[in-house]
């Protein structure tokens, strides 16, 4: 009896030891992150109009809900349980006595016999049920006095008790089940419950993991986006797709048809599209016939189209709660699918392994248009400026009849207002636009989060001199970025986009006569220990395949870490060498959050015909190697642009006729680099 009572004690030990083992770690690891996070500097923007969005208003509500996760609060509640289990397992602690013959009659070990028998007498006077008559005061005396004097009286008892521990002398090992008692009696019932409990939590329980996990994977990618929307994506991307039709794609993810379209939804998008319907991609001279169309096609789709066009123009107050609440969902699904699709814009396509340019630049304008809340048509060129007033619009307190009047004076591009002197400007816009000294306050610090793209490439077959047809071509891209307020990492300026977006930037090396892209990466500036693991493992591998020595090894990885804590990062990557031929490449760098912030920088790259054997198919190792054949220079502002600037006046579904320079080698290689983000300083 004693032995399954002493069983049952060990189960909420057992249990106990099986919650800790994965919850102590867990939380541990939970706290490092919160403590992270919390040192983490993240700066947002500080204008009157994001203030007013609160989106980083640090309430006590909005404290609550963050805290209150799932995985938060399933924290919490394993914790409490383990506090009962500990009080529990005390109180047991408490209730089993181990049986201790001189404890029990108050006396030390080793005493005499005399004394063991005075002590018995005056516990028997005080216990004893002729003394006393209470019920509990029996049984102690019965089951503990008694026994503890009949152990120490009896000679060969005390002697096996002092030598091994108990009356009866040596006592075999001890095993035991910690299962509670119930469970321990296996006939009837009780074995029926313990066999279900075997079956549930050894099978049950791990099949029906594997199957929730193994639908979902089968659903989701590792993105969290459907499978479904990625096959559309793919086989609805073409070369010749306009910025202008990119969103026609983009609306076809199988998220957004998945939302519910109520009868009550009707009358407001009925009016949402009379607010929108310019901005919709229906022919003027058939506009009836366009609108019938357009009302034909799904309903989720003409829902979510109508939704975003409502972000775009920014109706999305005007809308009610419950479609407001389908508007949050579209938007806050909206930067994992943009990404998506612009992944299947850049993955290898043609013959060469290049993805397309034109929609790509189409995706990252739509993105850019989608955080700031401007619409697609704002960015039609209007004069000097090739992406129209859109820039502008992104700045608080602007409007179209601001921008015509700052053109007056001369000021057609966000780059003119961003170069010119701060007196000036402050003159231009309390003068010229009627801006109060808080509106232009506010003008001046979005100005400042604005960020500065600086790019250095260099391409380069490692160990070798020139560029030869069909060699690897190695390339090193710094891209540097500064602001006038000393920051790196930072969330854009956004009032209009209800979820915290963090910057991203597109590095795309591309050939924009043939509409191809050899290279693509994205890049973020957030997390600055990340960067700096990366760029040091990448020199050191460099320059360790270079033969070079430990001093110039450390030299290197310590100049490459300045400069990722000055704000730049290093983006590497690989391609093979097409045909004989001089190329013209344009090097990309496209952010999705802001407008006009784009940098283009335009490369030469002279390919030689092949004299040489021993890198034609194959990927070396990286190294430093002299640089030939290469030339950089910065495109001007004013410079003629090519045919993949902004097209949302209307829309050329004709690809150009474009000579090529000859086909291609076999054996085409596409690498990604690699890269992540942080904080720095500097100024614009």
């Amino acid at each position: 009896m004693a032995a399954s009572e002493e069983n049952s004690a060990l189960f909420p030990i057992f249990i106990l030891t099986i919650m800790a083992l994965p919850l102590v770690p867990y939380t541990m690891v939970k706290l490092c992150h919160a403590a992270a996070s919390k040192k983490t500097k993240i700066i947002n923007c500080q204008c009157t109009a994001c203030s007013r969005s609160g989106k980083y208003r640090k309430s006590i509500i909005k404290k609550i809900s963050n805290f209150s996760t799932c995985s938060n609060l399933t924290l919490v509640l394993l914790w409490a349980i383990m506090a009962v289990l500990v009080y529990y397992i005390k109180q047991i602690n408490q209730e089993i006595q181990v049986f201790e013959p001189f404890s029990i009659l108050g006396l030390e070990p080793g005493a005499s016999e005399a004394d063991i028998k005075k002590s018995y007498r005056r516990l028997s006077i005080q216990y004893h049920p002729d003394k006393n008559p209470d019920p509990e005061a029996n049984k102690y005396f019965v089951e503990y006095i008694s026994k503890a004097y009949q152990a120490l009286t009896d000679p060969i008892a005390r002697e096996n008790y002092e030598k091994y521990g108990h009356p009866d002398g040596r006592q075999g090992l001890q095993m035991g089940i910690a299962l509670p008692q119930f469970l321990l009696n296996i006939d009837g019932a009780s074995g029926g419950i313990l066999l279900l409990g075997i079956v549930g939590v050894c099978i049950i329980l791990p099949l029906m993991l594997a199957v929730t996990y193994l639908s979902r994977s089968a659903k989701y990618t590792g993105n969290y986006v459907m499978h479904q929307t990625l096959s559309a994506y793919y086989f609805l991307m073409k070369p010749s797709l306009a910025p202008s039709k990119v969103m026609d794609v983009f609306i076809k993810a199988a998220e957004y048809m998945e939302i519910p379209v109520r009868r009550s939804d009707t009358e407001p998008l009925q009016k949402l599209f009379l607010l929108v319907r310019s901005e919709l991609n229906l022919d003027l001279k058939n506009i009836k016939q366009e609108q019938a169309k357009f009302w034909k096609q799904h309903p989720a789709l003409v829902k979510t189209e109508l939704l975003i066009q409502a972000q775009l123009t920014r109706e999305s107050a005007t809308l009610p709660p419950a479609l407001q609440a389908d508007c949050r969902h579209v938007l806050q699904l909206a930067p994992r699918l943009l990404e998506e699709l612009m992944k299947m814009a850049v993955i290898p396509r043609t013959a060469q392994g290049h993805g397309w340019l034109r929609p790509a630049v189409g995706v990252v304008e739509l993105s850019q248009c989608i955080i700031q809340a401007v619409p697609l048509s704002a960015r039609k060129s209007i004069g000097g400026s090739s992406e129209g007033i859109a820039p502008f619009l992104q700045l608080p307190h602007f409007t179209e009849a601001i921008v015509r009047k700052i053109a007056r004076k001369k000021v057609r591009t966000l780059q003119e207002l961003l170069d010119m002197v701060p007196q000036e400007r402050a003159e231009l816009l309390t003068q010229v636009a009627g801006f109060s000294d808080a509106e232009y306050q506010d003008v001046e610090k979005v100005l400042h989060m604005m960020p500065s793209i600086t790019v250095e490439v260099t391409c380069e077959t490692e160990g070798e001199e020139g560029i030869q047809e069909g060699d690897i071509v190695s390339m090193h891209a710094w891209v540097t970025l500064h602001r006038g307020n000393g920051l790196i990492g930072a969330f854009p300026h956004a009032p209009h986009y209800p979820f915290h977006k963090e910057e991203n930037f597109w590095l795309l090396l591309a050939d924009t006569a043939l509409n191809d892209v050899w290279f693509s990466q994205k890049v973020s500036f957030m997390d600055e220990t990340a960067a700096i693991m990366a760029v040091s493992k990448a020199i050191q591998e460099l320059k360790e395949g270079s033969g070079a020595s430990v001093k110039e090894i450390n030299e290197a990885v310590r100049e490459a870490v300045e400069k990722v804590r000055n704000g730049s990062r290093l983006v590497m990557g690989k391609f093979q060498a097409p045909t004989e031929g001089n190329y013209s490449l344009t090097c990309y760098c496209m952010c999705d959050c802001w407008i006009g912030c784009d940098k283009k920088t335009s490369l030469k790259l002279k390919i030689s015909k092949r004299s040489r054997a021993g890198t034609r198919g194959t990927v070396v190792e990286e190294g430093p190697a002299a640089e030939d054949g290469v030339e950089e220079e910065e495109e001007e502002e004013e410079e003629v642009q090519d045919d993949y600037e902004s097209e949302y006046s209307e829309d050329e579904d004709d690809e150009k006729d474009t000579k090529k320079n000859g086909p291609a080698p076999n054996g085409i290689v596409h690498v990604q680099g690699s890269i992540s983000g942080s904080e720095g300083s500097g100024s614009e």
